[in-house]
């Protein structure tokens, strides 16, 4: 990895914790900006260096470090009901970047943001699901239908953004 990696992994790495604590409670999965931050990641720095800044915040939090939403931490928080989300942060932002790379204008984007968060909902729905008993019913009831307004605006933001990001710099 050039510096130029390492500093914007680190950037989009914290971006995601400042995004975590910007949170809404609502049930047992808050609101917050995380994924507008893990889908930037992805759109901006491309699948690999996305990838990369979002490992990193999973396991920034899974030693403790209180980047988690309401300046949380520690390993457990990837067996609690919001784990699956956590976890699939790294495949979002990869799935993300690697389809804004691999097609063209903001089409790949798009696609990439949509996958990103259908990725996200997946593994978290799971996981809340396992939680809550079996439960994948109640799980998609409070885990994934309440977010699906708040997350397409997410995504849509984060193409709009990352687009004029990635005009304004050529970071590689």
């Amino acid at each position: 990895m050039n510096p130029r990696e390492v500093a914007f992994t680190g950037l989009f790495t914290a971006l995601t914790a400042v995004g975590a604590q910007i949170s809404i409670p609502l049930g047992p999965v808050p609101v917050t900006l995380q994924v507008l931050m893990v889908l930037l990641s992805g759109l901006v720095l491309g699948p690999r260096v996305g990838f990369l800044s979002q490992i990193i915040y999973v396991l920034a939090g899974a030693v403790g470090l209180p980047v988690f939403a309401g300046f949380s931490g520690g390993f457990s928080y990837l067996y609690g009901p919001t784990g699956g989300y956590l976890l699939a942060f790294p495949l979002a932002a990869f799935f993300a970047g690697y389809l804004a790379e691999n097609f063209e204008g903001r089409k790949g984007m798009v696609i990439g943001s949509f996958l990103g968060v259908s990725v996200i909902y997946l593994l978290g729905w799971l996981r809340l699901a396992f939680f809550l008993g079996g439960d994948f019913h109640r799980a998609f009831l409070l885990g994934v239908l309440p977010f699906v307004p708040i997350d397409v605006a997410k995504a849509v933001l984060a193409v709009l953004i990352a687009a004029r990001v990635k005009k304004a710099i050529d970071w590689r």
